[in-house]
């Protein structure tokens, strides 16, 4: 085109796209974006992905951003189509995933008149962004766009929405690509400070009983390798959360498991009796730390590493912050401390050790092995044997979710794709599909259950259009699982609307879709199901697990308690 040709809003939305090296958007079509959907079908460089729910979209451009270090994008349309894109939006704010949703709007003559299918979408994700825009005009829509993308990245990362009126995409003006985006109001720090630094590795050296908590934050920031090299330069234990699982391998014995509501015996007390804590793009949450009176009992020095001013020493009073970049905070740490000879004391941390592995051998995470009845963490079990715990995993939420994020060891970052903050059942099966797109020859597996899996469950046909090959593995219970689990230990065995009453045919569903269903009743059909399964390169699986109904998730921190009241049910075998 030359350089003074105009281009009709919705054909400049597009050429955004392509800018942005965009290859996927996660949609559904509606009357306020149809001239974006027809600028679409006029280039091939941006590929549409037609989801069967505006919910499915968000979370499928969501987990295509999680596994890899693209930015997700998805478009709908105006009033339900927001509405209904909502929680996906809420999903991805609570976690910090980058991402644009493009959104329609009525005309903006209409606006405010409570126009068909209007909805102030502006107001309603203003608490669920990081940022929002409402595009007025077409001149204005190239350079908006580009700011929706350099603020998804970049600082903390988040989504970011951008409302278009319907006559601003058909409206013309020239179109120009800003090559940056000046923004006074908006510089995040990246650098840490210098003082800070030297004194957190001061502190580090100095440990006697040292721990190393780190969160997503780690992999957000693509310093998995930084962490790797921090920690086994150190020798000191490290414990990841469930959005840092595979920033350092669970292979290592220098890992101590999850920490939390139902973190292992081994890193809840290590995190209770540390002398120092070194704290990474984590953010003390309630379900990592429990009472924070409690957890205050403890004395320690606490060094927190964060993009995110606000984070630090918001539950949680520490000794050093250091607000910046987790890569680029981890490179100096690693610089001081290789441009000193100085070194924590062997034999303290020897004997640290000792006190970890005394309280590891308890085995913590050990279930009934003999019995009859399928337990679902055999099946994750066999699933990371199967794949040789190389493959990408999904799950909703619930207990199945605790169970993979306990039983399938992450090595690599990226590789595992939940929802942490929000926790919302029905992520699974979109997240999947986005995570296949992003990594088309990748193994993608699911681990859900009978009630998550029915919440997106119509996203089966995206599957079946684009010929994603997913494995679904349902750890079918026939209730909600973690309600059930809640209510016999707090509510005295009242299982108020817990149980699942009228199940479809798992199998005949997913095969009405076009997809091989499988039913799995007994242990030792688990393991062939599963390799079976994995074997079907070109086809989505469903695999129907009966486990036992009675399982629970140990260990368990109850909600207002310390990280020392756990509840260990494993010991009880």
């Amino acid at each position: 085109m030359s350089a003074n040709e105009e281009l009709t809003g919705a054909e400049i939305v597009v050429r955004c796209l392509q800018e942005e090296n965009v290859e996927h958007v996660f949609g559904y079509p509606g009357g306020a974006v149809l001239y974006i959907y027809d600028a679409l079908f006029n280039q091939d460089r941006v590929k549409h992905i037609l989801v069967r729910h505006e919910q499915g979209a968000v979370h499928a451009a969501d987990a295509y951003s999680r596994s890899s270090d693209r930015i997700g994008v998805c478009l709908v349309t105006s009033g339900p189509g927001v509405t209904n894109a909502v929680t996906g939006i809420a999903t991805a704010y609570l976690d910090s995933i980058p991402m644009v949703i493009l959104t329609g709007q009525v005309p903006t003559h209409a606006i405010g008149l409570d126009a068909f299918q209007e909805c102030d979408t502006v107001g309603i994700t203003r608490p669920i962004v990081k940022h929002n825009f409402l595009v007025k005009d077409v001149r204005e829509l190239a350079a908006t766009i580009r700011k929706a993308f350099y603020i998804a990245r970049t600082g903390r990362p988040g989504p970011v929405l951008v409302d278009i009126p319907k006559d601003v995409t058909a409206k013309k003006a020239v179109f120009q690509y800003p090559a940056e985006v000046p923004m006074r109001s908006y510089n995040p720090v990246l650098k840490g400070h210098t003082g800070q630094i030297k004194k957190a590795v001061q502190m580090i050296l100095s440990a006697r009983r040292p721990m190393i908590y780190t969160g997503g934050g780690v992999i957000l920031s693509d310093s998995s390798r930084e962490l790797n090299e921090l920690v086994d330069m150190l020798g000191f234990p490290c414990t990841n959360t469930l959005m840092g699982l595979g920033a350092y391998k669970a292979s290592d014995r220098k890992f101590v498991g999850m920490p939390g509501m139902h973190g292992t015996y081994e890193a809840n007390l290590a995190m209770q009796n540390c002398d120092v804590l070194v704290a990474i793009g984590a953010r003390f949450d309630d379900r990592v730390i429990g009472n924070p009176a409690d957890f205050a009992k403890h004395q320690r020095q606490i060094i927190h590493i964060d993009i995110d001013p606000s984070s630090i020493s918001k539950r949680v009073k520490v000794d050093v912050p250091i607000v910046g970049d987790v890569k680029e905070v981890m490179i100096e740490v690693i610089r001081q401390i290789r441009a000193t000879d100085v070194r924590p004391d062997p034999r303290a941390l020897a004997d640290w050790w000792k006190q970890i592995e005394e309280w590891r051998s308890r085995d913590c995470l050990k279930y009934d092995r003999s019995s009859e009845k399928i337990k679902p963490q055999y099946v994750v079990e066999k699933l990371w044997e199967a794949t040789g715990g190389d493959a990408f995993i999904t799950s909703d939420v619930g207990q199945h979710q605790m169970w993979a994020a306990q039983f399938y060891r992450f090595d690599k970052p990226r590789r595992w794709i939940n929802s942490g903050g929000l926790g919302t059942m029905g992520v699974g099966l979109p997240y999947a599909m986005g995570v296949q797109m992003a990594h088309p020859q990748a193994t993608v597996a699911c681990i859900t259950g009978e009630a998550s899996i029915q919440m997106c469950l119509q996203e089966l046909s995206t599957c079946k259009q684009y010929r994603l090959p997913v494995k679904v593995l349902n750890l079918n219970n026939g209730y909600l699982g973690m309600v059930r689990q809640w209510q016999q230990i707090e509510y005295g065995s009242r299982y108020s609307e817990s149980y699942i009453e009228a199940l479809p045919d798992f199998v005949k569903l997913a095969e009405s879709y076009g997809h091989i269903g499988m039913q799995i009743t007994r242990p030792a059909d688990v393991e062939g199901a599963i390799r079976e399964a994995l074997s079907r390169k070109d086809r989505t699986v469903f695999m129907d697990f009966l486990t036992d109904p009675a399982e629970n998730v140990w260990p368990m921190v109850q909600a207002g308690k310390g990280l020392t009241q756990m509840l260990l049910g494993s010991e009880e075998l």
